[in-house]
């Protein structure tokens, strides 16, 4: 993608590459953008691109969910009372 080589460029020497700084870098960078810009960006995104964003936003949405799902269950079984007889 072009946007990512772009960013990468600008940033490959002054940040260490790691989870955090990616993060803020990603963020930063929404930030500062409008829907316009963000759906601009996504038209210019050739079919396999399309296909690889949509699937790295459907696996940690789903991921997210499962997580949140599970915690939900864990702290249900911790609270719940149990007739241990």
């Amino acid at each position: 993608m072009k946007l990512v080589d772009e960013l990468y460029n600008l940033y490959k020497n002054k940040l260490t590459g790691d989870e955090e700084d990616i993060d803020m870098l990603a963020f930063a960078f929404l930030e500062e953008m409008s829907k316009e810009d963000l759906l601009h960006i996504i038209q210019e995104l050739n079919e396999q691109e399309l296909y690889d964003l949509m699937g790295l936003y459907l696996i940690e949405s789903l991921k997210g969910k499962f997580a949140k799902d599970d915690y939900r269950r864990q702290d249900n079984h911790v609270f719940s009372p149990r007739n241990l007889h």
